[in-house]
């Protein structure tokens, strides 16, 4: 595994981002709040430099983990994308950064923060939490767009 992008070393901007990161292949991708949170998402596919609306990628194999949730002390667990969504596992914007999911699973803007997190979209969520609830939304950061990024990391596979 190769080290990519570190926000705190090569800048909190989408643009850092996607120069470290685009065209590179399999991806993960680990967000630490300064709440403690620690998540992310992986990609088989990677990401691309895509200007305008951005655009879609299908990867069947792709996934949201949890590493860490201090406000529940849940173990680390791993989010499969649900059947027929494999289309939007990830989206690449020049605009974003790091952007998991069709229904903002979740997704950093081009300061790579404020993030926002509705997670169960296109990802699925473990049993008892429904998507578009409050419980879906602060299920990976605490919120659905009230946490502050830490540290983002990019790592190559």
């Amino acid at each position: 595994m190769k080290k990519g992008f570190s926000a705190k070393r090569n800048g909190f901007n989408s643009q850092n981002w996607h120069k470290a990161v685009d065209g590179k292949g399999k991806t993960l991708v680990l967000i630490k709040t300064k709440d403690n949170f620690i998540f992310g998402g992986f990609t088989q596919v990677g990401f691309k430099y895509v200007q305008s609306n951005g655009e879609w990628s299908n990867d069947p194999n792709a996934f949201i983990f949890s590493l860490r949730n201090d406000k529940r002390d849940r173990k680390p667990v791993k989010f499969t994308i649900k059947q027929g969504k494999e289309g939007n596992a990830i989206l690449s914007y020049s605009g974003y950064g790091p952007f998991f999911g069709d229904g903002n699973d979740f997704w950093l803007n081009s300061n790579l923060q404020p993030g926002q997190s509705n997670f169960g979209s296109t990802y699925n969520l473990p049993n008892g939490i429904t998507y578009d609830t409050d419980s879906g939304k602060s299920y990976l950061a605490g919120s659905y767009d009230k946490w502050v990024v830490d540290e983002v990391e990019t790592y190559f596979i």
